[in-house]
């Protein structure tokens, strides 16, 4: 079992229940731990569950180098009608008769495969001028939501559950709403769709298989991870004279090749750098 420490940063696996905000969770680990600050790593639904990655204290600077990492969930989709939220937690507004079959689906899914344009969902934590998307929709009102590319890797047809409830396992790039998914493959069925559940199973290398329960995290019962797995890149290891030079924000020479680096010294991980025409520099410290 890890020490609790304020000073320790890395970054916590969390098996985020339904019911209850992704910075809700952050706070409860943060005061679980004792922490200075804490982060996510990717918001999920509050009616969503799964795996959410909570970065403590210095941890919090990756978040910008995570905006790019595939995610994996997986979902339940229900055919025949739309509610105002895309989920089956919301008011109908659409619906229609039908009985989609196993055979309709794995026709149409290749078509979801790439690149495409996709406009959120009206409750969704988007913010324009300053207006949270969902505080507005509940109000009654709307904001001007504009479609954003995303990238669907891989989506799977799991099984069939019952009359046009099927089960899906989706990987994607980072951003994409999974309840507009849901509602897009319906266009392409003829009818319409909202998502009944949704688990998110993997970030990137973390998987969900790894991750602590709120319980776990309260007890101390929990390891939590080093920052450098949130890159791939080459490993570089100084001395420690050579990283106090880099901590001032002195550039050395190096004869590594043009990129970025994990660097290390004798003992620990300590940030990321780069190398430009044989300089490095350190970019962030962890």
């Amino acid at each position: 079992m890890d020490k609790i420490l304020t000073t320790k940063s890395g970054i916590l696996l969390v098996n985020k229940p339904i019911g209850i905000s992704s910075n809700k969770v952050v706070n409860i680990v943060k005061y679980a731990l004792k922490a200075k600050k804490c982060g996510h790593l990717g918001t999920l639904d509050l009616e969503g569950a799964g795996l959410l990655p909570v970065t403590v204290n210095n941890a919090t600077k990756l978040f910008d180098y995570f905006l790019h990492k595939t995610k994996t969930y997986q979902t339940v989709f229900v055919f025949g009608f739309e509610t105002d939220t895309l989920d089956t937690s919301g008011q109908i507004v659409k619906q229609m008769d039908c009985d989609i079959s196993r055979q309709d689906v794995e026709r149409v899914l290749p078509q979801m495969i790439g690149k495409y344009m996709q406009m959120p969902p009206q409750y969704s934590a988007k913010k324009v001028n300053g207006q949270t998307a969902y505080k507005v929709a509940r109000s009654g009102g709307q904001v001007e939501l504009k479609a954003k590319e995303i990238e669907i890797f891989e989506i799977k047809l799991l099984r069939k559950l019952r009359k046009n409830t099927f089960k899906f396992e989706i990987t994607c790039s980072s951003g994409t709403y999974i309840r507009s998914i849901c509602r897009d493959l319906a266009e392409k069925l003829s009818t319409y769709g909202s998502m009944q559940r949704i688990i998110r199973t993997k970030c990137a290398t973390f998987d969900l298989k790894d991750a602590y329960s709120l319980r776990d995290i309260k007890h101390g019962n929990f390891k939590m991870l080093s920052c450098d797995l949130v890159f791939d890149y080459e490993k570089l290891q100084l001395d420690f004279d050579t990283c106090s030079k880099l901590y001032i924000g002195q550039l050395l020479k190096t004869d590594k090749k043009d990129g970025m680096y994990r660097i290390y010294n004798e003992k620990d991980f300590i940030g990321v750098g780069f190398v430009r025409d044989g300089i490095l520099k350190l970019e962030i410290r962890l």
